[in-house]
């Protein structure tokens, strides 16, 4: 179909009220556009077959519209929506967490119209969802996967808002790259980034790290020290392993995030300090709080935006991707040798639990790049401690996952071969009778793996 001399792309249904000017903009590049008035319970029609994205326009809203939209988007959930605010949105309401949050990509008044028309189309599903290996304006995200494509996606939606962002996730998964992404996305990025880890400081320096102190505050305090957080003033500051936080000190970051004030350690003087807060953890602050050990108040005042940093063995080829992403970096740096992976080397660690992440996977790598004597990095350079199956890698972190890996072993080795029993034996280094034994161990019908 052609509309106005364009191709019609589809149909969006703008919850708000778009300018003449975005309308045009749309309509020659092939959208048509439905406004639809929250307030009178609008309802989406369209064509059979149209392509139909969603539009909320949360730049003139009120609590009621708001809630209106609200109820609208989440009742259309299998429609695709973006988001549209001004630098005057609530943003800390309930209901525009909501909308922002579920929305595909969202955008800030003034619109970017090649970037709005950039994300329709990949809302439709006409430009794929997988990010490369360099994400465009996030290359620190190295990955393809749709966990990875949700993470980048929430860092630009978040960067926007100055509202606290708590970023959980294993050790070793990146959190404090999130963070500094979020940082460098931000309109803070000119400013300071400062990251702190919470759980390396005594109790009885907490506040004097954190806030700092005055001039004769305590004994050897010579001369007035600025706090890490002042330090950060217009700019971000992480509060890394929030988590490891000891509650005495917990009670004055408390205060801080309230009110955004702070006092230094021998002074009765507070004042204000403008910076963002972000804080990371490994820990399970739900469980925290219900064993006492970290505040409520404070978990619900750091938890207002929410990161996960999903784990490597959740993350399928990424594995592969950042293992030859890191020993390029390596050669680089090095001017090492090796420069690849040997075919059972990429199958050790794809097989492995990686309990350490993405930075046991850098620290392995690296490692195997100095010890390796050939082009190739193999399964013992890597020194992933196992067992094998003939020449094949097996884990043995976890029961569970050993097992895993032994049945994914076999499995590939029988469609490498063409299931054929003797050559899968052969290439396994076991004998005929040992293949049928652990396909009948892992329930594989061999005339469906044909």
């Amino acid at each position: 179909m052609v509309t106005n001399g364009s191709v019609h792309r589809g149909c969006i249904v703008w919850f708000g009220q778009p300018t003449e000017d975005e309308c045009n903009a749309l309509a020659t590049a092939g959208w048509s556009i439905r406004v639809a008035l929250v307030a009178a319970n609008a309802r989406v029609g369209v064509r059979p077959g149209d392509c139909v994205v969603a539009f909320a326009d949360l730049r003139y809203c009120d609590a009621g519209t708001l809630a209106a939209m609200q109820q609208l988007l989440g009742d259309h959930a299998d429609l695709p929506w973006i988001g549209l605010v001004s630098p005057h949105t609530p943003a800390q309401e309930p209901q525009v967490r909501f909308i922002l949050q579920g929305c595909h990509d969202f955008f800030t008044a003034p619109i970017e119209m090649p970037r709005l028309l950039a994300a329709l189309t990949r809302a439709n599903g006409d430009m794929p969802r997988e990010v490369d290996a360099e994400v465009d304006d996030i290359p620190e995200m190295i990955g393809r996967g749709q966990a990875m494509a949700a993470v980048a996606t929430k860092l630009r939606k978040f960067a926007s808002f100055n509202l606290p962002v708590l970023i959980v996730g294993e050790t070793g998964t990146g959190k404090e790259v999130a963070a500094r992404v979020l940082h460098r996305l931000s309109a803070r990025s000119s400013y300071p980034f400062v990251p702190i880890n919470c759980g390396a400081m005594p109790l009885h320096l907490v506040q004097s790290e954190l806030f700092g102190h005055e001039r004769g505050a305590f004994t050897d305090a010579n001369v007035r020290r600025i706090g890490h957080i002042e330090s950060a003033s217009g700019g971000t500051v992480l509060l890394d392993e929030i988590g490891d936080l000891q509650l005495g000190a917990q009670t004055n970051l408390l205060r801080f995030l309230q009110e955004g004030v702070l006092e230094r350690v021998g002074s009765s003087q507070p004042f204000k300090v403008n910076v963002r807060v972000v804080a990371a953890t490994h820990v399970d602050l739900e469980k925290a709080v219900a064993t006492g050990q970290f505040r409520e108040d404070l978990y619900f005042r750091l938890n207002v935006l929410r990161l996960h940093m999903p784990p490597l063995r959740e993350r399928g080829d990424d594995v592969d991707l950042l293992a030859h992403h890191f020993l390029d970096q390596f050669n680089k740096q090095q001017g090492n040798r090796a420069s690849g992976f040997t075919s059972s080397a990429l199958r050790a660690m794809r097989c492995y639990d990686w309990p350490g992440n993405v930075r046991e996977l850098l620290n392995r790598v690296q490692r195997a790049a100095v010890l390796a004597e050939g082009e190739r990095i193999s399964a013992a350079d890597l020194e992933l401690s196992g067992t094998h199956i003939g020449g094949n890698f097996l884990p043995t972190s976890l029961g569970v996952s050993r097992v895993s890996a032994e049945r994914e072993a076999i499995v590939a080795c029988l469609r490498e071969s063409k299931c054929n029993i003797s050559e899968c034996a052969r290439r396994l280094q076991i004998s005929r009778v040992t293949v049928y034994r652990l396909c009948r161990k892992h329930r594989l019908d061999l005339d469906d793996l044909r």
